[in-house]
């Protein structure tokens, strides 16, 4: 029978590893010609998290334990997750319990018709806050208006892919990894299941304003250069108006003679330039940064430990 692997990234979900693994076999006890290993990665946890795995682990069969050396970020624990995983289908799923389970079978049938990905889309995100609704839907218009990888939209990391499409990911070396990214790069057969994702049952999501930010620019970053190019042509808009506004004050001083420049005009149009100058300086600097990062050739994550129980 074909494993079905189901891949969790926990950072301190203590109290809600016992509602996830019960609500996980709830949704796949009724799922029959599959056998299922859950690969649970440990990214660093403080709290009791991975001592409650190994008690879940001693109670029930067919757990994987992934303990990383230390948080790595979620991108990172999910990779490890991905390259650990043996079955020959893979579905990432969140700890809080927003992906249901009972979604499960309706992934794996659409697989078995011969899809070798399938998203699951969010249809209601009522839930959410009215900003974080609008800045993710001109987070994917201004991705997919720059970056030659479209992201869909209202889809996370919930779906399955096939294991020829994991075997793709794998090849990918990259150390700073934006999955999403990744996950329509890498391209393949695709179907949509949509679903309505519920509140997350316990504590509170660890992505604020200024960690989804960064996470938008490094989506950006990382699959377009537009934003470099972008600032060529403001160069060109800028030097093109300086050129006609010098052209017009020769006219107006041959015809109406010399008169006094204001400081203010200066100082402004000085702080402008500037500011446009500084900014062109910090997007070239993302990008390098990038590049040095990447020129080190670091591992995206180092694995701790990995406990395998029979199932």
């Amino acid at each position: 029978m074909p494993l079905i692997s189901l891949v969790i990234p926990c950072y301190n979900e203590e109290k809600s590893l016992e509602s996830l693994l019960s609500a996980l076999q709830e949704g796949i006890r009724d799922i029959t010609g599959c056998d299922f290993e859950i690969v649970f990665v440990n990214d660093g946890s403080t709290d009791g998290t991975l001592a409650q795995l190994h008690s879940m682990a001693a109670r029930h069969a067919g757990l994987v334990i992934v303990d990383l050396s230390r948080n790595f970020g979620k991108e990172a624990a999910l990779t490890a997750g991905l390259d650990t995983a043996r079955g020959d289908a893979v579905i990432p799923m969140d700890a809080d319990l927003q992906d249901p389970p009972e979604l499960i079978a309706k992934l794996i049938a659409e697989w078995r018709s011969g899809y070798e990905v399938v998203l699951a889309r969010r249809e209601d995100r009522s839930q959410d806050s009215m900003a974080k609704r609008l800045s993710s839907r001109w987070f994917y218009r201004v991705h997919n208006l720059v970056s030659e990888v479209d992201l869909p939209e209202d889809v996370g990391d919930f779906r399955l892919m096939d294991r020829v499409v994991v075997e793709a990911l794998k090849l990918l070396p990259e150390n700073r990894r934006f999955m999403k990214g990744i996950f329509a790069w890498v391209g393949f057969r695709t179907t949509v299941v949509s679903y309505a994702r519920a509140q997350r049952q316990t504590g509170s999501s660890r992505f604020n304003a200024w960690r989804l930010w960064n996470l938008a620019l490094e989506g950006i970053t990382s699959f377009s250069i537009s934003p470099l190019r972008i600032w060529t042509y403001v160069g060109v808009m800028v030097a093109l108006i300086a050129l006609g506004w010098g052209a017009w004050i020769v006219v107006r001083t041959l015809v109406h003679g010399i008169d006094v420049p204001g400081y203010a005009s200066v100082f402004v149009a000085v702080l402008f330039l500037g500011g446009l100058q500084l900014i062109g300086i910090g997007v070239i600097g993302e990008y390098l940064g990038r590049n040095y990062l990447e020129s080190k050739r670091r591992p995206a994550y180092i694995i701790r430990n990995i406990t395998r129980h029979g199932g």
